[in-house]
C-alpha cells in the first residue's frame, strides 16, 4: 500500500509518498505531525516525535527527497543546495535516512520560512 502524505506550511501545500522502510513506518505511525520549521539553505527541517537509528543512510540526497536526520530527530525536506553543498549536490548536515519523495516541484518550499508551522498528515 502506498503511503501518501499531505504537507502544508502557510500558503505552501505539497504532497508526497513515504517509502517502505523501518524509519518511514515510524514516521507514518506518528502522523499527523505539526512542528515549527527551521531552514538551512534550501532545506526545511523540524523536530518530530520519532526516534530511529541510521538506516541505509546517505550523505547526499536528491531534489525533493524527504529524510529523517537521527542526530536531530528531525524530518527534512530538500529542495536545493545547503550551506555545505559542493557544486550542484544537495548535502545534509549529517547522514540521513531517505524516507520519501515530494510529488512535483519541491522548490515550493522556498516559500516556507523559519518559525512557520508545518503539518504532515496521511492521506
Amino acid at each position: 500500500m502506498e503511503r501518501r502524505i499531505a504537507i502544508s506550511a502557510g500558503a505552501v501545500e505539497a504532497s508526497g509518498v513515504l517509502y517502505q522502510t523501518a524509519t518511514a513506518t515510524k514516521v507514518w505511525q506518528a502522523l499527523p505531525i505539526t512542528a515549527s520549521v527551521n531552514t538551512w539553505g534550501d532545506e526545511v527541517y523540524f523536530t518530530i516525535p520519532v526516534e530511529a537509528e541510521l538506516e541505509n543512510a546517505k550523505e547526499t540526497v536528491e531534489m525533493g527527497d524527504i529524510a529523517y536526520w537521527p542526530e536531530g530527530r528531525a524530518m527534512c525536506i530538500f529542495f536545493g543546495p545547503t550551506p555545505i553543498s559542493k557544486g550542484d549536490e544537495i548535502r545534509p548536515a549529517g547522514p540521513v535516512n531517505v524516507i520519501g519523495k515530494i510529488d512535483g516541484d519541491a522548490t515550493v518550499f522556498k516559500g516556507v520560512g523559519a518559525g512557520q508551522t508545518i503539518t504532515i498528515a496521511g492521506q
